[in-house]
């Protein structure tokens, strides 16, 4: 197992760094997939004398220097260590096992570097307070990469809900569910944050703050703990948000299945493929009237989510006023999944 990531340059001189993980080596390809392939893309939306790769890691330096010649890159480290004290590297990308990002992003955020970070970004609301402290004595922006929240169809979804397309909200329905039994897989590693509520249960919930701009009150929850891996498996979730109620379940062991509903007294939203447009079907947001005698369909072809959130995240840096998910925001959302863990345990309802 190796320690591997890819710096990129971003705009104005602003050089990021990719901390992927020490077990799996999944990781590395997730470096690639979901930060670099983006920025490459956001160079040839924006400028691609301004993004681009500058440098590689490994803990072997051979290999490190083979990996930047790979992607054409001119510098190598051979450990997060030195990565983090580099002049070179303005801020950090964090795709490392769940049970690390708060670790890292804490020590990214005192290394003055900012911070990107996969969700979740961490297993408990309240190991979150000390990120938030790091971010603020080191003036620097830490966010949970929630690339959904920069998708376009999520703020159609929000703008409809407020403009009251469906009139007054009574129900939100939500799944997310995959199949995946490898034990050498992370998610099924319960040491290192494993589970189905920390990899996918996270997005119906935010999707659902994210669009109402509400807060659950309380849940009421069934957990299905695997008896091998010792990570959830299953989970049915509702929730009461006062003015509506939510529903959902999510399973990493049910066939592929992505969908969220808003329903309304005048109507109902659909999002067919709320959360990985294009791998569960195309990015499209259906307007459905009381009687089901109209539909109005958005699409949004070729857009690339993960690019969005880099561009965002970047201009931020930048002083942008662009919207980012903040760390209030992932306490938040944290909550409410801990408040389900906490609800499986009982019968009746838990305050978030």
């Amino acid at each position: 197992d190796t320690l591997r990531a890819v710096v990129a340059e971003m705009t104005d001189g602003i050089h990021y760094g990719i901390i992927p993980g020490t077990t799996p080596k999944v990781f590395t390809r997730m470096a690639v997939m979901t930060l670099v392939a983006p920025i490459t893309d956001a160079g040839e939306r924006i400028d691609p004398n301004v993004v681009k790769c500058v440098a590689a890691l490994d803990e072997n330096h051979a290999r490190a220097r083979a990996l930047a010649d790979r992607f054409g890159v001119p510098l190598a480290y051979s450990s997060y260590e030195e990565l983090l004290a580099s002049s070179e590297v303005d801020g950090i990308y964090i795709p490392l096992p769940t049970s690390q990002h708060i670790e890292w992003s804490i020590k990214a955020a005192e290394a003055v570097k900012h911070v990107l970070c996969e969700k979740p970004i961490s297993l408990n609301a309240g190991e979150i307070g000390p990120l938030i402290a790091a971010r603020d004595a080191n003036n620097v922006l830490v966010s949970e990469a929630f690339m959904v929240t920069y998708h376009p169809q999520w703020r159609k979804v929000r703008s409809l809900i407020a403009e009251g397309a469906i009139g007054r909200l009574r129900h939100v329905q939500g799944a997310f569910s995959y199949f995946n039994t490898d034990p050498s897989n992370m998610r099924n590693d319960a040491a290192l944050g494993g589970g189905g509520l920390p990899d996918i249960g996270v997005y119906p919930t935010v999707t659902t703050r994210f669009s109402t701009g509400r807060e659950p009150l309380r849940v009421q929850a069934t957990v299905e703990m695997d008896p091998d891996f010792g990570t959830d498996r299953y989970a049915s979730v509702k929730a009461d948000f006062g003015d509506f109620e939510m529903s959902f379940y999510c399973s990493t062991q049910m066939a592929l299945r992505q969908l969220m509903v808003f329903h309304g007294e005048e109507g109902y939203i659909e999002v067919t493929a709320p959360f990985n447009a294009g791998d569960y079907g195309h990015a499209v947001v259906t307007l459905h009237n009381a009687t089901q005698e109209e539909a109005r369909i958005f699409r949004f072809p070729g857009v690339r989510q993960y690019r969005l959130e880099a561009e965002a995240f970047v201009r931020k840096v930048g002083g942008s006023d662009d919207e980012v998910f903040t760390l209030e925001q992932s306490v938040l959302n944290q909550k409410f999944i801990d408040a389900v863990y906490r609800a499986a345990s009982h019968d009746g309802w838990e305050t978030v």
